[in-house]
């Protein structure tokens, strides 16, 4: 707003400080330059018209690319009337976004839902829009079950590509299989000029769709649905399926029984890749349940305090409620967290911090059990053969137990401190991302 109004105030100042003969001149120019402009446009088009007439021949009417937009189009509407913003993982997830954890543990169909769940209107919109400046001169190129094929092939790679890269963070939007389409959009314009034809896109016109296809590309990287990476690792899928498949693009579209074996390849060369993904861990539940724990055993140990110092309960009754119930709890906990398997490096501290935990905790419970177990312990007067222990010695030797109990119980403590500063770092359990 305040650019607008500085360009407003420079723009009356410029009115008021030229001559009625300087702004007739300016405004001279301007309509010359705008009719200039607008021949230019008009020549260009008129030169591509043989190009677009020759498409419409070959395929009058393009289906598979306004299905795609429509339902890119229909699940942002769905997401619009549900709840959660839109922009939150958690929201994100829940309408089919691919992220690590989950995709790879037996949801492998977000590779597929992923690519029509998009984190805002602006992505959206670029995505038709490219899907719509490719699609539907690919579609009449090569047909509809390609664009398809190609649509579904690079957004996968995509997705796979984005786990392997970022395994914890949500990937969605359709920006994979559009750069997918640019490929395979430029490798059958190439091939079709291997001879050329009626359908061999003018240079006028490839000028005009580079400068689009760069801002919608240029777009699409900086958004950050999809990491980088992955955009152009859907391209090179794009271009590899146009190369292959688009050699005879001059003669006619591509026949469904050439793409039945590229089809295959590349369900086997996705399953390849996804084999080495299989099983990231979702470390959240246990997060979750190492910071829950530390709230039970507390719980548990002062139910069982109360009772001893209402004299229902001993010491060394209190000591058995930690050895027995409380302890056994955390091993259980440290037997599953060590059991994690495929822990995303990003993730691996917060492990750590919880291992850390339950071994300081643990530590802090023994050391508590046997302070206890040694303050029930009475202090026996020593009687040898010939005499009594001296009360001097009988008073130094308590005092010596005394002390120790009390180290004992203040290392107790300390171990405690400690164990619960390593849960304090896991209080936020860490949830999955949105680049």
């Amino acid at each position: 707003m305040g650019t607008l109004i500085f360009l407003v105030v420079v723009a009356v100042l410029a009115y008021r400080c030229s001559t009625s003969e300087d702004r007739e001149r300016l405004l001279g120019r301007f309509v010359t330059n705008l009719r200039a402009t607008k021949d230019t446009a008009e020549h260009l088009r008129s030169q591509g018209e043989p190009y677009r007439q020759a498409l419409r021949e070959r395929m009058p009417r393009v289906v598979a690319t306004p299905v795609l937009m429509a339902l890119n189009v229909l699940v942002f509407i769905l997401m619009l009337r549900g709840t959660g913003t839109l922009a939150d993982p958690d929201t994100l997830i829940g309408w089919g976004g691919s992220v690590g954890p989950r995709t790879t543990n037996g949801e492998w169909w977000r590779l597929v839902t992923s690519m029509f769940v998009h984190a805002g209107f602006g992505s959206l919109v670029v995505n038709l829009l490219g899907l719509a400046h490719a699609g539907r001169t690919l579609e009449r190129m090569v047909g509809r079950p390609a664009v398809a094929a190609v649509y579904f092939a690079s957004g996968i790679f995509a997705g796979l590509w984005a786990i392997s890269s970022y395994p914890t963070t949500v990937a969605v939007g359709a920006s994979g299989a559009v750069f997918g389409l640019y490929g395979m959009l430029i490798a059958a314009s190439v091939w079709s000029l291997f001879p050329p034809s009626a359908v061999t896109m003018p240079r006028g016109v490839a000028k005009r769709t580079a400068i689009v296809a760069s801002a919608i590309l240029i777009y699409d990287l900086v958004d950050g649905s999809l990491p980088a990476g992955a955009e152009f690792a859907a391209m090179f899928v794009g271009l590899v399926a146009g190369a292959a498949l688009s050699k005879d693009i001059h003669e006619a579209t591509i026949p469904p029984h050439r793409l039945a074996p590229a089809g295959v390849s590349t369900l086997v060369i996705a399953f390849v890749c996804a084999v080495p993904l299989h099983g990231i861990a979702d470390v959240r539940p246990e997060i979750a349940n190492v910071v829950a724990l530390e709230d039970r055993t507390t719980q548990t140990y002062q139910a069982a305090a109360e009772r001893f110092r209402g004299g229902r309960m001993n010491a060394d009754a209190l000591a058995q409620v930690i050895d027995r119930s409380i302890v056994p709890e955390l091993q259980a906990t440290d037997a599953r967290l060590k059991a994690l398997k495929h822990v995303p490096p990003e993730h691996q501290p917060l492990i750590n911090d919880a291992e850390e935990y339950v071994r300081l905790r643990s530590e802090s419970w023994r050391l508590r059990a046997e302070g206890l177990r040694r303050s029930s312990a009475p202090v026996v007067r020593r009687v040898a053969k010939t005499e009594t222990e001296s009360d001097t010695n009988f008073r130094v030797r308590a005092e010596k137990q005394h002390r120790g109990n009390m180290m004992t119980m203040a290392k107790a403590e300390g171990t405690e401190r400690a164990s619960l500063e390593a849960l304090q770092r896991l209080k936020a359990p860490p949830a999955p991302e949105q680049r």
